[in-house]
């Protein structure tokens, strides 16, 4: 009887031992892998042809543009102004008209939306470039995304096999969006 505790004890010791190291390696690589499901952005007033209320507002993918307006550099309040404006100092050296690389405009394309079995990905479609918007997964359903020069492949998958992939190219022409 006392041997027969003794094998039962043992064995018990030694399973809780395998099931705690198991769940503390298999919790120890999950969470590397855990992330916070994307956000939706929301879409431009230029691609719904409307007002759109939330202009002003940035997503965690885009940064607002730095401000162009001086402000660091007004006049306070109590500063008289003067009643005729300075005289003009003749410039020496030739104007140039050249666009600098800093004052060119950002790059702008249109926002399109597409919307799949497995989730909705989002592009900003220029001429001859394209940008991931956002990608959401539908419930149940997990996302990868791969980036190229001259391509984005979005896959939505689940876990009975089911692959939704959604790829946009551009290599030498505009983009195109295929859903396969």
């Amino acid at each position: 009887m006392q041997r027969g505790l003794v094998h039962a004890l043992a064995w018990s010791l030694a399973t809780g031992a395998a099931v705690t190291l198991s769940w503390w390696g298999v919790h120890t690589v999950m969470a590397g892998t855990a992330y916070d499901p994307p956000r939706a952005v929301p879409i431009s007033a230029s691609a719904r042809g409307g007002q759109d209320p939330t202009d002003g507002l940035s997503s965690s993918t885009q940064r607002p543009e730095p401000s162009r307006s001086p402000s660091a550099t007004t006049t306070p309040r109590t500063a008289p102004k003067p009643s005729t404006p300075p005289p003009r100092q003749p410039s020496h050296t030739p104007a140039d008209n050249s666009p600098s690389p800093a004052r060119s405009a950002p790059r702008q394309g249109t926002v399109k939306s597409y919307g799949t079995d497995g989730g909705r990905v989002v592009f900003e479609l220029g001429k001859d470039w394209a940008k991931l918007v956002s990608a959401t997964p539908a419930p149940d359903w997990s996302m990868q995304v791969w980036t190229n020069s001259t391509w984005i492949r979005v896959n939505f998958s689940r876990d009975n096999g089911t692959t939704v992939s959604v790829f946009c190219t551009w290599n030498d022409h505009p983009p195109q969006v295929e859903i396969v």
